[in-house]
């Protein structure tokens, strides 16, 4: 029999709910109890919102083992790699599908993330051993034109995974097209919405994919230098891409005349950024590296003429990068087989907001908004209307439930008037006020801002201020036309994708949820009793005991009657505070 393999996942999710905790336990009891395993650690399996995970592989099969804690470690330990008897409860997905969550995996198909949560990440033998590598070495042995490696991402239709959905090999042909002694390649992992979350997980569980799709970009277009711009917030993301450049130099695979192409040189640097949203957008990221403030410039010419120090530059992102490696050693017809006619191969999404199972998931482009909730998803934390999700970020758009059945492609997607953006699913339920959705959103873009072109700076500030004074009361008739006329003009007036997407949020909500915008401004009440200040707290007589707990915890002696008598709320002293509604023990008080 051969021994257990016991796998940890050390992505930045597992490692903030334990995981260090409890590869510790059972690197100790391995020791104190001189039990034969393999412990090793991975990145995020993508199921985050049952982690700790840990996958225990013998020859029974494989399990993940969901929420292990110190003392689960202590009955795995003791039951399945001691006694062969796996925990059932605990197993979330086995090889055997008896796990209790086999659904979040059922319709996701890997490649971009096809290495995450079964290498080890710091190990460049573990890539290589998943066929890492095998792409570009097989361009240097077959002697692959250039032109041969680009028709191949062209003819696989994958579209950059950045948001724009601009056609990936179109993009590369552009930079090969343009004549230049220096060229550069150019990855963006400074996402900052809850996309980033995508990128940082596949450059923590899987670095050496995002490092070969770069070389093979390089060596497509002409260039032999490579960045990658990643926000400093992500220190392990960094470790890991520092690492595994170090170790594609020590193999031979980074420097000059690699994998047998002569007069091919290619080598990446990594690119701390200081997080700021704006630097997403290609000529902002190009001027942060270039040692300038992140600001955008006009285009044309774009960054395939004159990118970075004013050379031909191609920018991609991390999922996209990831793809490029498997469709080169795969086949482009392979990757083309999923998806629609006009977006093919795969999507990742991180799903998140109130949703039974948050995480990473990659899907078949195609695929609806109601499958990818409820089938993977596991549908609204505690069987609550689902109302509507929040699709590309904080400059996404809001699409209702009744347009569920959306497929997820490009296309489908910006027909609704949100944009796929670079993976970001904020699910909302029926509590979730859109009106302050679309304010929270637009606080962020207007935070974010670079302030070089006028309607972004300051009318992204009226906007804010506007649906400040809805939330609280003080909405006016003619407010939503106002938000529609700022909006348009944003648009029409920016130079950078930041601000002519960021009016999304708060159009999408007015054109699909008009009719709460109005509650807000016309009765002063918020339909989703989420607003504070707009709400109503008021005892409910057939409940009330008379404990007089929410009368001591009122902070403005809002609240009166006698000690086992019904107690009533004086509106007027009233501050929406919340604190009875929180206290009660009796649900004797409602909201309107």
């Amino acid at each position: 029999m051969n021994k257990a393999t016991v796998i940890v996942g050390f992505g930045s999710c597992g490692l903030a709910a334990g995981a260090n905790k409890t590869y510790d336990e059972f690197k100790r009891i391995k020791s104190a109890d001189n039990i034969d395993f393999e412990l090793r650690k991975t990145g995020c399996v993508g199921m985050c919102y049952r982690e700790p995970l840990v996958e225990i592989i013998d020859d029974s099969g494989s399990y993940i083992y969901g929420g292990v804690d110190e003392q689960r470690v202590d009955e795995i330990v003791e039951n399945h790699i001691k006694k062969i008897s796996p925990i059932n409860e605990y197993i979330v997905s086995s090889s055997k599908n008896n796990g209790t969550d086999e659904s979040f995996f059922k319709d996701q198909v890997k490649i971009a993330l096809r290495n995450c949560g079964h290498i080890d990440p710091e190990s460049i033998d573990d890539y290589e051993a998943k066929k890492g590598y095998s792409a570009i070495k097989n361009i240097g042995k077959e002697s692959i034109s250039p032109d041969t490696v680009i028709q191949n991402v062209l003819d696989s239709g994958i579209r950059g995974r950045g948001g724009g959905g601009f056609p990936t090999g179109m993009k590369w042909k552009f930079a090969k097209n343009n004549k230049s002694d220096k060229k550069y390649v150019i990855c963006n992992a400074d996402e900052g919405d809850p996309g980033a979350f995508m990128d940082r997980s596949l450059i923590e569980g899987d670095p050496h994919s995002i490092l070969e799709g770069m070389i093979i970009c390089g060596y497509a277009i002409g260039a032999n230098e490579g960045y990658i711009y990643c926000r400093a917030e992500y220190p392990l993301a960094i470790k890991r891409l520092e690492i595994a450049i170090k170790q594609a130099k020590e193999k031979g695979y980074l420097g000059k005349n690699i994998f047998g192409i002569k007069g091919f040189d290619f080598d990446i640097h990594v690119k701390e950024g200081a997080g700021a949203f704006v630097c997403g957008e290609e000529t902002a990221l190009i001027a942060s590296i270039e040692g300038e403030r992140g600001m955008p410039r006009k285009r044309p010419p774009f960054p395939a003429e004159k990118g970075l120090w004013k050379y031909p530059s191609n920018i991609n992102n991390v999922e996209t990068f990831a793809n490029i490696p498997w469709i080169i050693a795969e086949g482009s017809k392979n990757y083309a087989k999923y998806g629609t006619e006009k977006s093919k191969g795969t999507k990742v999404f991180a799903l998140t907001g109130k949703i039974r199972h948050g995480g990473l998931v990659e899907v078949p482009m195609g695929i609806s908004i109601k499958d990818i909730i409820y089938k993977l998803g596991g549908g609204i934390i505690d069987d609550k209307k689902f109302k509507a999700v929040q699709l590309g970020g904080p400059s996404g758009g809001c699409i209702p439930e009744y347009l569920s059945d959306t497929q997820v492609d490009y296309d489908s997607v910006n027909a609704t008037g949100a944009i796929m953006g670079s993976g970001g699913m904020v699910v909302m339920d029926e509590t979730t006020c859109v009106v302050d959705i679309a304010k929270f959103f637009l606080d962020f873009t207007q935070k974010e801002s670079c302030g070089k072109c006028t309607f972004c700076r300051i009318g992204t500030k009226r906007m804010l201020e506007i649906l400040n004074r809805i939330t609280e009361g003080e909405g006016e008739e003619g407010d939503i036309e106002r938000l529609e006329t700022l909006s348009h003009s944003i648009i029409d007036s920016s130079l950078c994708g930041l601000g002519q997407t960021a009016p999304n949020p708060v159009l999408t909500t007015i054109k699909y949820f008009r009719d709460e915008y109005e509650a807000h401004i016309k009765d002063k009440k918020c339909p989703a009793l989420s607003c504070k200040k707009l709400l109503t707290y008021e005892v409910i007589p057939d409940k009330c005991t008379g404990c007089m707990v929410c009368a001591k915890a009122c902070p403005v002696d809002a609240i009166e009657g006698d000690k086992k008598e019904v107690h009533y709320i004086i509106q007027e002293k009233c501050t929406n505070c919340g604190v009875c509604f929180t206290k009660c023990n009796f649900d004797a008080i409602k909201l309107s």
